[in-house]
């Protein structure tokens, strides 16, 4: 899974203006970010998930086997909505039952995110932006 973080990011870095959060885990990955040609990015990790998904199936000779299902991208309508997202993405090892604190997940940026601004207003935007149901459909269901 390191291995293919650092490619992901890599490949991501060299697209976007910025890399609010993400998260890499076993069957699936989210990224914030923000991009002034989305189209551009979303051909280069079209192409990303070509390249990993044909090594990880010759690996397992498993070859035709579809690695990747899906992609999204939506617009940030409101500073709620990108909060609230942000909150989502950082939560997910959690939520997944990967770990029970963020920081305790090593394919994310959520340790980095606490330590820049702290418990407290961590805290603060969890409170003020609440994930409830949100993304309730966007996860592939537990391994």
């Amino acid at each position: 899974m390191a291995e293919f973080e650092q490619a992901l990011l890599t490949t991501t870095h060299l697209h976007a203006k910025k890399i609010l959060a993400w998260i890499v885990l076993p069957n699936h990955y989210h990224l914030l970010i923000a991009v002034s040609d989305i189209a551009e990015l979303l051909r280069k990790l079209g192409q990303f998930h070509g390249r990993t998904s044909f090594r990880w199936n010759g690996t397992e000779s498993c070859r035709g086997r579809q690695v990747w299902h899906r992609v999204a991208e939506t617009a940030m309508k409101s500073e709620h909505h990108l909060w609230a997202t942000l909150n989502y993405v950082l939560h997910n090892a959690v939520r997944h039952r990967y770990v029970r604190r963020w920081q305790d997940w090593p394919y994310s940026n959520a340790a980095q995110y606490l330590e820049e601004i702290g418990r407290k207003e961590a805290r603060r935007r969890w409170s003020e932006y609440p994930i409830l149901d949100y993304g309730k459909d966007w996860d592939p269901p537990d391994l």
